[in-house]
């Protein structure tokens, strides 16, 4: 395996271990669907996690649920597709106004190291494997 996959490995694992660390102190997350959240959970990120877009919720039944988390600080980890930027940014903005802050630093540095080669959160786990298998 290369230096550079190997570097990336590498910064794609303590991105993950400084997201459950975050959750773990209390910071929901919010994902799009199910297997965003399974994907989660098989990495070894558990806690609150939000799922913005099961069971025909709107947009507005989400920033219902982040608002009764009653948290300052809800975690926005959607996909890098081209709804999920949609979704995190119309979510980010919706949780400005209600003085809440979104973190986006997850989302950003994830999506500027696997972005090209996933669309989603749902393919991360199976993206790591193929990265460690390269090793």
């Amino acid at each position: 395996m290369s230096t550079k996959t190997e570097k990336r490995l590498e910064k794609i694992q303590k991105l993950l271990e400084r997201l459950e660390k975050k959750s773990v102190m209390g910071t929901p997350i919010v994902v799009e669907g199910r297997n965003d959240i399974q994907t989660l959970n098989r990495l070894g990120i558990s806690g609150d996690i939000i799922s913005a877009k099961t069971s025909g919720k709107s947009f507005f039944d989400v920033i219902g649920e982040i608002e009764k988390s009653g948290k300052r600080e809800i975690i926005l980890l959607l996909d890098f597709d081209r709804q999920g930027k949609n979704w995190t940014y119309r979510l980010a903005r919706c949780l400005e106004g209600m003085k809440i802050t979104p973190n986006l630093l997850f989302w950003r540095k994830l999506s500027g190291l696997v972005g090209r080669d996933i669309k989603d959160i749902e393919g991360l786990a199976t993206f790591l494997e193929t990265l460690r298998n390269r090793a």
